[in-house]
Order: C-alpha cells, then structure tokens, then sequence
C-alpha cells in the first residue's frame, strides 16, 4: 500500500468518528442552551422568592406571633376569669336563696 492509500484509508475511518464529533458538539450546544435557560428560570424563581414569598411569609410569621403572645400572655387573665365567675355564680345563687326566703 502506498502513502496515499494509507492516508486514504485512514481517513475513511475517521469520517464516522468526525460526525459523531459534530453530533456531540451539537448535543454540548443544546445543552448549554438548556442550562442557560435552566439558570435564567432559577433566577428568576429566586427573585420571586425574595421579593413576593419571604415577605408574605414574614408577614404571616409576624401576624401568627403576635397573636400567639397576646393569647399566651392572658392563659392566666382566663383562668382567673374562670375563677371569679364561678365564685359570682355562688355568691348569686346564695343571695338568691337568701332573697326568696325574705320574700
């Protein structure tokens, strides 16, 4: 086999790895088309997430314990309530009582 020959032959083998190079420099290109999408989506999701959900929640957040520290804070107001209601509760029957035998 002659030079040419040689080179010809090697470079018939090599046209099917030459297009399987193409093929994966188009696939690389897809993907970095679809990463840079992916990343311009995160980004967005992030700015959404900055700037409309954490503030909602730090609303929600807010709303819920200030409300939790005003019911905490009057458990014993209730209980002491409770408590005098019931001792107004006897003390009106007693006068009650009281009042109809008067009568």
């Amino acid at each position: 086999m002659t030079n040419n020959e040689l080179l010809l032959a090697i470079s018939n083998m090599l046209d099917p790895i030459r297009e399987e190079i193409r093929e994966i420099r188009e696939d690389i290109r897809e993907i970095r088309s679809d990463i840079q999408e992916l990343k311009n989506r995160v980004k967005r999701i992030e700015l959404i997430q900055e700037n409309e959900i954490m503030p909602r929640l730090n609303t929600i957040e807010s709303c819920y314990t200030s409300t939790y520290d005003r019911y905490k804070d009057s458990v014993n107001t209730y209980e002491t309530m409770k408590q005098d209601i019931s001792i107004l509760k006897n003390v009106v029957t007693e006068h009650s009582e009281k009042l109809q035998k008067l009568a």
